[in-house]
């Protein structure tokens, strides 16, 4: 009955079982719901079902329960219904900030609930767009949050073309620390935010948090660690991928006991949960592809992907589950990408950029573009290790074509690069692509 897209937007392991949540576009429709695959395989369709749009999973150790969609499942199997929160197109669901008996549910709409996991009452804490400065007439798309470290970030992939051309900023990253107003940390897009869930022993640890968006130069991931946000670049897997429905699905799960996978822009990584000596290193592309996988998970040996593969533009929406082994995946596109540090950005001397993944690709080079006849000089720089120790390894001069471009050598091997303007200044680009 839907004339949009019929996936799978959440999967969880609980009670013995595989639970996955079915999904439509904007609650329309009919037929989807809740289901349970036992450890026998079979495929049931739970009597609670409702069809909506949910893209939600969470596990809360203290009421020993699993919530996916509007469902609270507990140790038993049993399934109860927050009937409160079934008209809402649910697309995250995290610990409380300070309630460890409630749960914090928000909406693609931007309406953040708590949830008391004993009663499953709710109750509307915020509207989002009343806190973080929304823009009016841009198309509403929240999608992430995690709590930890003291606050409870939110992700807002809010990306058209406004966003493309840098006439506007809709998206948001933002957190908020339980007691005073909402900070806005980016106005760029974002779609993920992830980490540990048991804060208390992972703050004392420094387990890292995790948030990827973009902006039209390339990927942003962010990486709070002790209180402090870091800001790192990554290449697009593929460009088809940068508009606010087109990212929507993409995840940082663990993948395996205390590693995390991330799905960001047509490639994955393999997202190690360690940072040392404050600086974060280690991650790493897995392979390309064009897969929508709004989620994966280990259940009874195998590694499980949802699908939302299929929409009404080949008649009947239809998706399913992919099962396999995680190593499968090493087996799909080598690992390529491309995009830019800087993109028609206004350079002067002094300008550092944002470190730009290196590792794990074969060929790779690095072009400036700026204005013909002007006179910027950037420097090319790498951290090999990962250390935060940066050399220099070539410099670009814009010159009389404004266009200058190096290619490492076959087997150079770094893991992070970036630009430094050493003299002029003047608009310009600098991209790096990758083979």
């Amino acid at each position: 009955g839907s004339d949009s897209e019929a996936g799978i937007g959440a999967l969880i392991p609980w009670a013995d079982s595989l639970w996955a949540v079915g999904y439509v576009a904007h609650i329309r429709g009919s037929g989807l719901g809740l289901y349970q695959v036992t450890p026998e395989m079979k495929w049931v369709k739970r009597p609670e079902s409702v069809t909506g749009t949910y893209a939600n999973r969470f596990v809360h150790w203290s009421s020993r329960q699993a919530f996916i969609g509007p469902y609270a499942i507990n140790e038993k199997g049993e399934v109860r219904t927050i009937k409160s929160l079934v008209p809402h197109r649910l697309t995250a669901t995290a610990a409380h900030f300070a309630d460890p008996k409630k749960v914090l549910f928000l909406s693609m709409e931007g309406l953040l609930f708590e949830v008391d996991a004993e009663t499953l009452e709710s109750k509307q804490l915020f509207d989002l767009t009343k806190e973080l400065d929304w823009t009016k007439g841009a198309y509403l798309h929240f999608k992430g949050m995690h709590t930890g470290q003291g606050r409870v970030i939110v992700a807002n992939n809010t990306h058209e073309e406004p966003e493309h051309l840098g006439t506007r900023f809709a998206g948001r990253l933002a957190e908020w620390d339980g007691k005073g107003k909402w900070t806005i940390l980016e106005r760029n897009a974002f779609i993920e935010v992830s980490g540990n869930q048991r804060s208390a022993a992972n703050d004392y640890y420094g387990s890292p948090i995790f948030a990827v968006g973009w902006d039209r130069a390339s990927v942003i991931f962010r990486v709070l660690h002790k209180g402090v946000w870091r800001r790192y670049r990554l290449p697009f897997g593929s460009q088809s991928w940068t508009h606010t429905w087109n990212t929507e699905w993409m995840r940082i799960r663990f993948a395996q006991t205390e590693r995390h996978l991330m799905d960001a822009f047509g490639l994955f990584y393999d997202l190690p949960n360690l940072v040392y000596g404050e600086q974060f290193f280690g991650i790493q592309p897995v392979s390309r592809h064009l897969r929508v996988t709004p989620d994966f998970v280990h259940y009874n040996g195998y590694f499980v992907m949802a699908g939302d593969q299929t929409d009404h533009t080949v008649g009947q929406p239809q998706s399913g589950l992919w099962w396999g082994t995680i190593d499968d995946l090493w087996s799909f596109g080598k690992p390529q990408g491309w995009g830019a540090v800087w993109k028609d950005e206004k350079l002067q001397a002094g300008m550092v950029s944002d470190p730009y993944l290196m590792t794990g690709f074969d060929r790779k080079s690095v072009t400036l573009v700026a204005d013909p006849g002007s006179s910027l000089t950037v420097d090319i720089e790498v951290d090999v290790n990962g250390d935060g120790k940066w050399r220099k390894i070539t410099s670009l001069a814009s010159g009389r074509t404004g266009l200058s471009s190096f290619s490492f050598p076959d087997g150079f091997a770094a893991h992070w690069v970036r630009g430094v303007v050493r003299k002029g200044k003047g608009t310009a680009s600098l991209s790096f692509g990758y083979l």
